[in-house]
């Protein structure tokens, strides 16, 4: 044996002990190091006048080899982008070599290219090498085909999970996006469009998060603390992803900073697939740590209590999250979209009936206020709403007074159905109609709730005020389906011993269609019974 052979065995044998003790940075180093030398190698057989056929076979093999076993290092580092050129690379000299195509496979299948990775397993099941984990192998298999068939129709399906207790892992889910497209906003920079009608609960997209942080805040005292250490980790995570796929850094850029704008330009949909071929190019940008902190100041999401509780979390549960495609939803406190987090992915779903060319829109704070604290909210999150609700409110200045005093005499603790009682009295007077009452009745919702939800109340008010199945409508046409509205739904639904084989059969749908504008069409019927009974007896889950 040669120095240099034996000099590459050395290298070899370290490397390969340092992958099996996941020592994932030093095997890359080792591996780099292999790798130059198997091509100083080859370059020098070459150049031989009579090169020996056996031993550059043997040298490309450990090439082969040694570019794989550095894209599966590579790989758990999730440094995805040059795993794939080592994956290429090692297939280049060896195109059916078993390992590698396994490890390409995971890596697309990580980076939701469905039907990129399905090829790969494919042809694995092609090598002989690959004989002794066929099972394996078809089970990548039928994931892929589980996922890409998700990715391509939006067929997706919770139910289980939910009757399950949410217990065990996370389903599976594939990147999706559906009926929607991004366009310049009249609310703010650019928005998220309908391409068609849409009824309550029809899934927009799901996508996975770029980086997300998660954890329980505790008490009072420590939960600022907490809160400035998990927002410090997610910053960190946002960095690191962005250093280490093109694709990511691309997507991140093009994300606003809260500044002009109306110059940024508006993306084509398909960038935001993730099948496309090359995933883009990253034409040289480079995110400074001034503009990501502005990016993620304006971008992320916190996850909200129903996506805790469906997570299995309690109260102090905190996560906050960066997914792209839903960072284009802008605020209206006229919302129609509610998202859902499951795992590191969020779906986002119509809340309610969409119209063809409609903005989608979230609501970033509670919308169940009156419009003086709804300025104050949208203020601290630095805009100013000027939806059709705050701009009808706004206007309102005829019956500003008199609002005002409704709301002073409910925190004074006034008797709440002559509050709504005064309240409804009052639209007649200003002569509001239509979906004017609706806005209204929603900013003071928890004053119809408190009504609705007390025998004594409604036994005293019923006659003179509407009943709750009006208001409750024109609530949910404002701002889709609500927590706190289908709970008093439901309470009523029961009290009257109601239900989808009684005599409330009205009532049921209508619990059901507003289940359908929280949780999303992708719960079905039986799930979604299971989910109310939870979610209304029990709010622990």
């Amino acid at each position: 044996m040669s120095a240099a052979d034996e000099q590459m065995q050395q290298v070899r044998s370290k490397a390969t002990e340092l992958l099996l003790r996941e020592e994932w940075g030093d095997s890359i180093q080792l591996y780099s190091q292999l790798i130059d030398l198997c091509e100083a190698q080859i370059s020098n057989t070459h150049q031989h006048p009579n090169p020996d056929p056996l031993h550059l076979s043997k040298l490309n093999k450990s090439l082969c080899v040694a570019f794989s076993n550095r894209a599966e290092a590579r790989s758990k580092l999730q440094d995805f982008t040059r795993a794939l050129q080592d994956c290429d690379r090692a297939l280049r000299i060896e195109p059916t070599h078993f390992k590698t195509l396994f490890c390409k496979g995971k890596i697309l299948l990580s980076l939701n290219r469905y039907f990129n990775a399905l090829d790969c397993f494919k042809a694995a099941l092609f090598d002989p090498q690959g004989n002794g984990n066929l099972d394996i192998v078809n089970g990548y298999l039928e994931k892929c085909k589980k996922l890409e068939f998700q990715s391509r129709t939006g067929s997706f399906d919770l139910s289980d999970w939910v009757l399950n207790g949410f217990k065990g892992k996370h389903p599976e889910l594939a990147e999706y996006v559906g009926p929607v497209v991004v366009k310049r906003s009249e609310i703010s920079g650019r928005g998220l469009f309908a391409t068609k009608n849409l009824d309550a609960g029809t899934l927009l997209l799901v996508t996975k998060a770029i980086a997300i942080e998660r954890g329980i805040l505790g008490g009072q005292d420590s939960a600022e603390n907490a809160q400035l250490v998990m927002w410090k980790n997610f910053i960190d995570k946002v960095k690191e992803a962005v250093t280490k796929c093109q694709r990511t850094q691309l997507l991140i850029n093009m994300l606003s900073t809260g500044e002009d704008e109306m110059e940024l330009e508006v993306p084509d949909m398909s960038i935001f697939r993730p099948e496309i071929e090359g995933n883009g190019s990253s034409n040289g940008h480079k995110l400074d740590m001034d503009k990501i902190l502005s990016i993620l100041d304006v971008n992320s999401l916190v996850e909200e209590a129903v996506s805790a509780k469906v997570l299995g979390k309690n109260s102090d549960f905190y996560g906050v999250g960066l997914w792209m495609l839903a960072s284009f939803i802008n605020h209206s406190c006229n919302p129609n979209a509610r998202r859902l987090h499951v795992g590191d992915y969020v779906m986002v779903h119509a809340s309610r009936d969409v119209k063809a060319g409609e903005e989608i829109t979230f609501m970033y704070f509670d919308t169940l206020s009156p419009f003086e604290k709804r300025a104050e909210m949208s203020m601290s999150w630095g805009f100013n709403c000027k939806c059709s609700r705050c701009k009808f409110e706004g206007a309102a200045v005829c019956s500003k007074q008199e609002l005002r005093e409704i709301e002073i005499g409910l925190e004074k603790g006034v008797d709440v159905g002559g509050a709504v009682y005064r309240l409804e009295e009052g639209m007649k007077r200003w002569a509001v109609r239509g979906k004017g009452k609706g806005y209204l009745r929603t900013s003071y919702w928890p004053a119809y709730a408190e009504v609705y939800g007390s025998d004594r109340s409604i036994k005293r008010w019923s006659r003179r005020i509407p009943a709750m199945e009006v208001v409750v409508d024109s609530v949910v046409e404002v701002v889709g389906s609500e927590e706190g509205v289908l709970k008093v739904v439901v309470e009523g639904l029961k009290k009257r011993g109601g239900g989808s084989g009684g005599g409330g059969v009205v009532e049921f749908e209508r619990a059901m269609k507003l289940g359908r504008g929280i949780y999303g069409k992708v719960i079905k019927k039986q799930a979604m019974k299971t989910l109310l009974e939870i979610g209304i007896q029990d709010q622990s889950y």
